[in-house]
């Protein structure tokens, strides 16, 4: 049955990791087109091992070493396969502080989404919220105001994961808002394809976060996280490749990955106050979530056609 779980939870991190990183996609594949064909192959080919090994990898496996420093580097990326007891104790013992913090990151990811970013309109209210966007900060800081104060009455190192969650968010945010910016100076000057590969490299860094962070809704072996979100990150370059413009075509796949992304935040900040779920609801939501998105884009792209005819 550890096998079924296991497998769940890989697929279910896979499927996370495609359809969250589907804008990471189209801006590799905009850029990657104004490429030489050697550049072109050194990104997807030696880029995809950066970005398995180096960010997808390594980033989960600091998180729970900062999270459980006690462990040690080496410790915390062995945890997952030690027999100690003592050694799950004390990630057990700490996993608050980080699912707190992935959890509030989850959950600003999705306001910011619903308030502010420019969206095809899925569900009724959506429009509503989009219209209300001023209210976006308000909405995080009182949200932020309450996880804070009902962890101070727990530990209040779930507190300070909760506001390192929420700083997090905001420094991505930065470097999002500036990655637009940066793409059109790229795509109209003519940088070398070396700084568009170092560029592209910091994207992929930059938005594997809230990939990473909502892996830890699934599991907390970094092990299972490596493989999930490197299968995920394989199958957004071959998206990249061949079959972008086909992807675009399912228009509500982002509020797909938006709705999974607010879920998994909930999943983490509630198991963090200690409400327990078993190990397959994230994956299944998550297949539930996207299945529904992608089948209405489905729908939808018959009468795109029409319109377009």
């Amino acid at each position: 049955m550890d096998i079924v779980s296991d497998i769940l939870i890989i697929a279910g991190l896979c499927l996370f990791e495609t359809i969250s990183s589907i804008d990471n996609a189209i801006i590799n594949a905009e850029v990657l087109s104004t490429m030489h064909s050697k550049a072109r192959r050194w990104f997807l080919v030696w880029g995809l091992l950066v970005a398995v090994f180096l960010v997808r990898g390594l980033l989960p496996l600091l998180i729970v070493w900062l999270t459980v420093p006690s462990l040690g580097l080496v410790g915390a990326f062995t945890a997952t396969f030690s027999s100690d007891p003592r050694v799950h104790q004390a990630i057990e013992s700490s996993s608050p502080i980080l699912l707190a913090g992935g959890g509030t990151f989850l959950v600003f990811l999705f306001f910011h989404w619903l308030f502010l970013d420019n969206k095809n309109i899925g569900l009724r209210g959506e429009r509503f919220f989009q219209r209300q966007g001023v209210w976006f900060f308000a909405v995080v800081s009182v949200f932020l105001t309450i996880v804070v104060w009902l962890a101070l009455k727990i530990n209040s190192m779930m507190a300070f994961g909760a506001v390192v969650g929420s700083t997090a968010f905001f420094i991505t945010y930065g470097f999002k808002q500036n990655a637009a910016q940066a793409e059109e100076q790229l795509m109209r000057q003519g940088f070398s394809d070396l700084s568009k590969v170092f560029y592209l490299e910091v994207i992929d860094a930059t938005f594997s976060i809230d990939g990473v962070l909502g892996a830890f809704a699934f599991t907390l072996a970094v092990p299972l996280i490596l493989i999930g979100n490197g299968l995920g990150a394989f199958v957004v370059r071959q998206l990249t490749v061949g079959n972008i413009e086909r992807i675009k075509k399912y228009i509500y796949l982002k509020n797909g990955a938006m709705y999974s992304i607010l879920f998994l935040g909930i999943i983490m900040l509630l198991d963090s106050f200690g409400i327990e779920f078993p190990s397959w609801l994230s994956p299944v939501m998550t297949f539930a979530i996207v299945g529904f998105f992608f089948v209405k884009s489905a729908r939808a792209i018959p009468a795109a056609k029409e319109i377009v005819e």
